[in-house]
């Protein structure tokens, strides 16, 4: 997989410091400048670019690297995403807190939500100190239609769209898709990439980001997209966007 690919380029040896490690790197940059659907990067101590491939420069709206480098994701993404970045960034560097598997709603050029799992480590000197962070985001992949499971889940998946405005267990799914519980979970990371409960969560907050868009009250959000109240939702679209509801509809011009 390429995420654990990726981590274990940092796990080998510890560098004396951050230009050390990029020294070594910075070979491998071409390499890493290929891959179309994942968005790679280090950061230093202060959460600044200090290397990126060309998809992330590319998705920051620019032609080169250059004019990346020393900046903080605050500082180059939208309003609306770039603060919960660094925000996430800063738990990384300060608390050596680990990012598996996060999913994550990001913003195109069609202001159209596209989603991404993104996966942060913090970078450590031979010290034991941490020197910068390193992290990628690969987008979320089609379903994979082959699985032999495919038809089943994809009978799971079209429940979750049509009743993600109330409660979903687990063991609703599971009578729809006539497998266990642990099977369940396997193959849906096997066919769409997401846990079930990821799935569910993809669903609400693609729901919630339109209706962010319209003139209704965020409670009247929350209980549309299925959540039992105000907090919870909250709670749930900060983990995901970075953002409270409210904030977020400010940064994207909606209404009040």
């Amino acid at each position: 997989m390429l995420p654990s690919a990726f981590a274990s380029l940092f796990q080998a040896s510890r560098p004396h410091n951050i230009e050390q490690l990029l020294a070594g790197v910075a070979q491998l940059l071409p390499i890493l400048d290929v891959i179309p659907n994942a968005a790679i990067f280090i950061k230093d101590i202060e959460a600044r670019y200090v290397l990126a491939n060309r998809t992330l420069v590319q998705r920051c709206g620019l032609r080169q690297l250059q004019p990346l480098l020393g900046k903080t994701s605050a500082e180059v993404f939208p309003a609306q995403l770039g603060p919960g970045y660094t925000e996430q960034d800063r738990r990384v560097l300060e608390q050596g807190f680990v990012l598996e598997d996060q999913l994550e709603l990001h913003l195109y050029g069609t202001r159209e939500p596209g989603w991404c799992l993104t996966h942060k480590w913090p970078l450590y000197s031979d010290d034991g100190q941490i020197i910068g962070l390193a992290g990628i985001s690969v987008d979320l992949q089609s379903a994979s239609e082959t699985h032999p499971a495919y038809q089943r889940l994809a009978a799971v998946d079209e429940y979750i769209r049509t009743h993600f405005n109330r409660r979903v267990s687990l063991g609703e799914l599971t009578r729809i898709a006539g497998i266990s519980v642990a099977q369940l979970e396997r193959y849906c990371k096997r066919v769409f990439h997401l846990t079930p409960r990821q799935m569910i969560q993809k669903v609400r907050l693609e729901h919630a980001h339109r209706l962010l868009h319209t003139d209704l009250p965020i409670t009247d959000v929350a209980l549309q997209c299925g959540y039992t109240d105000h907090s919870a939702f909250t709670r749930q679209f900060k983990a995901l966007t970075g953002f409270t509801p409210r904030q977020y509809r400010q940064a994207t011009g909606g209404s009040l």
